[in-house]
């Protein structure tokens, strides 16, 4: 649902409460949905182009786990848990880097071929036989949609990530997403002191644009809107306005960007968002790619995490459209980073009993509609501690019967 269509569509008979304050403090809560949010649903990691060559990896700490991706000497990239299977140690010790012929863990030095499997472990004499599958690196659920890898750490509810997000095939077609290259500045990432939710609940609006985003009210005007959350996906796009632009990086963006021939009309000169339940967002531009996410690191505190991608082609001139639109987008994450902080603060106030939503913040329902999908308890009073997953439990099998 387009959510400037949602006065027309729902009138005011639609909730305009937002997620309870205790669901942003409650430690089972959390712990529930670091289970099934974080671990049981799919997780971005990196784009193949982050290992572009045999011996290549990235590791990335997600809530507790150790995803390690890996492309081997057959040119296959695979997906592994960071974990030695001799005494649980890292088995590369750094977010990114390159093994020549083999994985060596720096703990004891068991060396595991680049397709995971053991090749021995460091004075095999000291040891029974051991399998090199049973005993190599164990494997990740991994998928790839667009050149992007996605790990699964369990089973969890959904298709394959490249299933879920077909329906965005067709249009970023045309991106050719596929043969992205890394800035060569690597991830960056920020902790907020906030809930991990505060920044969806931020994030999936923009309602808020043209007061709190001097930049991007000036780059978009009146024509950004959000599309609801549906399936686990969302969109949300904006043509850049035709009149001139006040501000000095936006003003030259606008003016240096060079055409793409590849891109269709309405997608020259805009800026499209796709985002992935529970917590990924692309950003898909005419000069570049960015990714950001977020994981909780407690219930008041959370690591958030993007990168960039350019264009293998990339001209001198492309190179600085990518500058200026990066230097926008940096100043409005750290806009909204302090949004993020001030809605997580109000939760902790004794003067808070609630929102309203717009029937421009649409988006922002629709994502709690997921949310308690998956856990109507949200629907009701905090339950008592230690009781919050048998309730849930409960609810879901009275849904279901």
């Amino acid at each position: 649902m387009d959510i400037r269509t949602t006065k027309t569509e729902l009138g005011n008979n639609w909730d305009r409460r937002g997620l309870p304050a205790w669901s942003f403090h409650n430690e089972e809560l959390l712990e529930a949905e670091k289970e099934l949010l974080f671990r049981r649903h799919w997780q971005l990691v990196c784009h193949v182009n982050d290992v572009a060559e045999p011996g290549d990896y990235v590791a990335r700490d997600m809530v507790g786990e150790r995803a390690l991706i890996v492309r081997g000497k057959d040119g296959e990239v695979r997906a592994f848990h960071n974990l030695c299977r001799h005494r649980g140690s890292r088995v590369v010790p750094d977010e990114a880097g390159h093994c020549r012929s083999a994985i060596i863990c720096p703990f004891h030095g068991w060396v595991f071929n680049l397709d995971g499997t053991l090749r021995g472990p460091s004075q095999p004499n000291s040891l029974p036989d051991l399998d090199p599958v049973k005993w190599g690196l164990k494997p990740l659920e991994m998928d790839i949609w667009q050149g992007f890898v996605f790990v699964r750490f369990k089973p969890g509810p959904q298709p394959k990530i490249s299933e879920q997000l077909a329906h965005f095939d067709e249009e970023v077609a045309q991106y050719d997403l596929e043969s992205l290259v890394p800035d060569g500045k690597g991830p960056w990432s920020d902790e907020l002191v906030a809930n991990w939710k505060c920044v969806r609940d931020v994030d999936n609006e923009g309602y808020h644009v043209p007061m709190a985003h001097p930049g991007l009210a000036d780059l978009f005007g009146d024509n950004y809107y959000d599309e609801a959350f549906s399936k686990g996906t969302n969109r949300s796009f904006s043509t850049f306005k035709e009149a001139s632009s006040r501000l000095w990086s936006v003003r030259n963006y606008k003016s240096v960007l060079p055409e793409v021939p590849e891109l269709d009309s309405d997608h020259r000169r805009s800026w499209l968002y796709l985002g992935v339940f529970p917590n990924t967002v692309f950003g898909i531009y005419p000069d570049s790619v960015i990714f950001y996410h977020e994981f909780p690191l407690s219930t008041g505190k959370t690591i958030q995490r993007g990168a960039t991608y350019k264009r293998p082609n990339e001209d001198r001139r492309m190179r600085l459209a990518r500058y200026l639109s990066g230097r926008i987008d940096r100043v409005t994450t750290k806009e909204d980073e302090q949004l993020i902080e001030w809605t997580w603060e109000a939760a902790e106030s004794s003067g808070y009993d609630g929102i309203i939503l717009s029937d421009l913040e649409y988006g922002v329902r629709s994502y709690h509609d997921e949310l308690r999908r998956l856990y109507p308890v949200l629907n009701e009073d905090e339950p008592a501690r230690g009781s919050l997953s048998a309730r849930n439990a409960e609810l879901i099998a009275e849904t279901e019967g």
